[in-house]
């Protein structure tokens, strides 16, 4: 392309909005727009406007982005064509790579994306245009197998250019000879400040790279003068140290070693990833604690009765073994005496057995759920706590609900949230209802808790599920609860739901796939 002349590009959406809002920020970065609203009006505008860059949407009525590229790449080979695609259109993408589009993008189109993708497909014009120059220059003066040649280098060339993975190629005296744009991206050097001016012991710290080389002699990593996938730290331009997996092989020719080849992949994306999994774990066993110790207090509680009676009992019995022997009387009244001390000992063994069990910390294990057992559990950890709030309870389950498939600890720590929460709305007693249902059609598991407490703001209702978001008075809660509710979900491939109004109470459902 001549210089000093802007570059065409025709832009075809069928959202006027969107065609008017990228045409401008296009011709104020300096290229020469014009638009279209479907394919065939964009196919027309390419015989009468000769665009370098067509960049046009996959969705469109009529004709639609697959068929406008197939038809724009028949007529104008020369034609660079850029795709928007909806986010997760892998296949759509893909397709349009096989018919020779130069990029995609998704939606929402964000400028840095879009000026991106536009100097890739303005590289790529300009390589196929001296491709096809030196192509010419070869078919009016040299043979077959010297353009088949050059085809097969540029083709090899794209393919490194291409890679997702960082590339490079060393000598046999370790001068770096391949260096690709996704090695640019992570380490910031440029192309010209690293071929046959670096050697590879340049991007690495000393005691990394005597490591590596280490390694590389022997034959723990994938075999002697090879590595697969190893874990190693790279030096970027800035001085920063980049965490990267790499593989690498020793080139060798007959007359032995020459020079070696490394492919890194930027491990930065796969830490955070884990620092989140970390951060969520540990925001869940936070949660779990504080639940665990208001459970505690209201357990104490629960099963202090029955012990005081147990023993009253067994005190009884024993004065009535020192006065005199049994008689059948006696002996009717120490049975029923046992029959009491056996079913309240049972009930505290069951009170304390679901609190330990609750308060262990142990990965998730997703099994087959009971959601009628799952409901027993956190009736009988915090039924006491009800009582001595005032509040009335009751719970019915639906007939014939299948299992579900989870973490039962997970489960029951979000409905235990959920009853607290119904505690706290209703500081002057009230009502509490679970309920449990299923729904045939969808395959859905819905169970609801219900309260008739304060309710919650309009105001407050979109950020109720954000970390450290609370409405509680200082003291009586971080706002963990809901959030963790909602990530113990979201873990299950369930939602959660609420509907409340203020003064007239709070209704939360968790709806969770069948098992």
């Amino acid at each position: 392309m001549p210089e000093n002349q802007p570059w065409k590009i025709l832009f075809i959406d069928d959202e006027p909005s969107i065609r008017r809002v990228t045409g401008i920020a296009l011709e104020d970065a300096g290229y020469r727009v014009q638009t279209a609203e479907n394919g065939e009006m964009g196919l027309a505008a390419c015989r009468q406007f000769s665009p370098h860059i067509v960049i046009t949407d996959i969705r469109m009525p009529g004709m639609d982005g697959i068929a406008l590229l197939e038809a724009v790449k028949t007529e104008f080979p020369e034609t660079e064509v850029i795709v928007v695609t909806a986010y997760g259109e892998m296949d759509v993408a893909i397709r349009a790579l096989q018919l020779d589009a130069s990029d995609f993008i998704t939606k929402p189109v964000h400028d840095d994306a879009l000026h991106v993708a536009i100097q890739r497909a303005i590289r790529r014009y300009n390589d196929k245009k001296q491709l096809a120059d030196y192509t010419h220059f070869l078919e009016e003066g040299w043979n077959q197998t010297t353009r088949e040649l050059m085809e097969a280098f540029h083709f090899e060339k794209s393919l490194i250019e291409s890679s997702m993975d960082g590339i490079v190629g060393c000598d046999a005296k370790e001068t770096i000879i391949t260096y690709n744009t996704s090695m640019e991206s992570m380490l910031g050097y440029t192309k010209s400040e690293v071929i046959r001016s670096k050697t590879l012991s340049g991007l690495f710290r000393p005691k990394h790279y005597q490591q590596i080389k280490s390694d590389m002699a022997g034959n723990g990593f994938g075999g002697e003068n090879g590595l697969f996938v190893y874990e190693t730290t790279l030096l970027t331009k800035s001085g920063n140290q980049l965490p990267v997996q790499v593989s690498a092989a020793t080139i060798l020719l007959e007359a032995g070693p020459a020079g070696l080849v490394l492919f890194f992949r930027d491990l930065r994306e796969i830490r955070r990833l884990e620092r989140e999994m970390e951060d969520q774990a540990k925001i869940l066993h936070q949660d779990k604690m504080m639940s665990l110790g208001r459970l505690a207090a209201s357990v104490v509680h629960e099963i202090n009765n029955p012990l005081f009676g147990i023993l009253n009992y067994v005190r009884l019995m024993i004065r009535v073994l020192t006065r005199k022997q049994l008689d059948d009387q006696s002996r009717q009244r120490f049975s029923s005496y046992l029959s009491i001390v056996e079913s309240e000992t049972d009930r505290c063994c069951r009170i304390v057995s679901n609190l330990l069990t609750f308060s262990r910390k142990s990965p998730a294990e997703f099994i087959p759920v009971s959601v009628q057992a799952l409901i027993d559990r956190c009736v009988l950890l915090s039924q006491h706590k009800l009582t001595l709030s005032n509040i009335e309870f009751d719970y019915q389950t639906a007939e014939n609900i299948p299992q579900i498939h989870g973490d039962i600890n997970q489960l029951q720590q979000c409905l235990i949230n959920l009853i607290f929460n119904a505690i706290d709305a209703m500081p002057e007693g009230g009502r509490l209802e679970i309920k449990a249902g299923y729904d045939a059609a969808d395959r859905r598991v819905t169970i609801s808790v219900a309260d008739t407490g304060t309710g919650i703001s309009e105001a407050d209702l979109p950020r109720i599920y954000e970390p450290f978001y609370t409405t509680k008075q200082e003291g009586h809660g971080v706002g963990l609860g809901l959030s963790t509710v909602y990530g113990i979900m979201a873990a299950h491939s369930g939602t959660v739901e609420v509907r409340s109004l203020p003064g007239k109470g709070t209704t939360f459902y968790l709806h969770l796939p069948a098992g």
